[in-house]
């Protein structure tokens, strides 16, 4: 049973890695500024806006809990 468990793992790790590689005519594809993350400006300055206004707070984006002090 436990050879048979291990089997299975492997099998499902095997199945993970194997991705697609990436073909030249799309890597242009991925290069664009919408592919990117915090690619829009505007679009960030809204979102803390929107942040910032829930949370009464400013800064600490990247860090849990809320502007109430429980985290």
């Amino acid at each position: 049973m436990k050879w048979m468990m291990s089997c299975c793992c492997l099998l499902l790790l095997y199945g993970c890695s194997v991705l697609p590689e990436v073909k030249p005519w799309q890597k242009g594809n991925l290069a664009k500024e919408e592919m990117t993350f915090g690619g829009d400006g505007f679009d960030d300055a809204f979102d803390d806006h929107i942040y910032f206004s829930k949370e009464a707070s400013s800064g600490g984006r990247g860090l849990g809990g809320g502007g109430c002090g429980c985290n």
